[in-house]
């Protein structure tokens, strides 16, 4: 494995359990396979997207909302 690509992986410790729970990437990484790809795919399993980060606020508000309407009556 590339040096780069190594310190890439050590400098976060999401990528680094993500391909420790998902071996076969060290077979594809080592092929020359995209490390972006995996870690979209990282992402993705993790909710680690803005996508899910703007659900869990949605989430969130809506929770904080029901809590307040229930008071409210």
């Amino acid at each position: 494995m590339r040096y780069e690509i190594r310190e890439k992986i050590y400098a976060n410790p999401n990528i680094l359990k993500y391909l420790r729970e998902n071996s076969s990437w060290y077979k594809k990484i080592n092929r020359g396979v995209a490390v972006e790809e995996m870690i979209n795919e990282m992402k993705e399993r993790y909710g680690l997207r803005f996508r899910d980060k703007v659900d869990k606020v949605s989430t969130g508000i809506d929770l904080i909302n029901a809590f307040m309407n229930v008071t409210k009556d």
